[in-house]
């Protein structure tokens, strides 16, 4: 006997899992810890989250994402991390921080 699991995805919502967000923001680790200029591999990651975190729920998860990331590294630069999305050039709405409230 068998377990059957069915998941809907509505059009136009992307899952985000913390392995992806981990996975594309682990170039920026250099930066956020040692406070170098980012290269184009952290950069893109940030754009690639940018283009899959449309609505507010994959906006929380990828938040909560990266508060969990950002809490993994005891030498986080505070600055350097909430600073990373300009440096890149894009506007995304989930900073890099260990103490933000990804719920509001």
């Amino acid at each position: 006997m068998g377990i059957i699991v069915q998941f809907s995805v509505q059009k136009g919502h992307a899952i985000m899992t913390c392995d992806q967000v981990d996975k594309l923001l682990f170039p920026c680790v250099r930066y956020i810890t040692h406070d170098v200029e980012p290269g184009p591999a952290c950069c893109n990651g940030v754009r690639t989250i940018k283009g899959l975190a449309q609505n507010t729920l994959d906006k929380r998860q990828v938040c909560s994402c990266v508060k969990e990331a950002a809490n993994r590294y005891s030498n986080l630069k505070d600055d350097a991390a909430q600073a990373l999305v300009k440096k890149c050039g894009v506007e995304i709405d989930v900073p890099v921080s260990r103490h933000i409230n990804c719920d509001v």
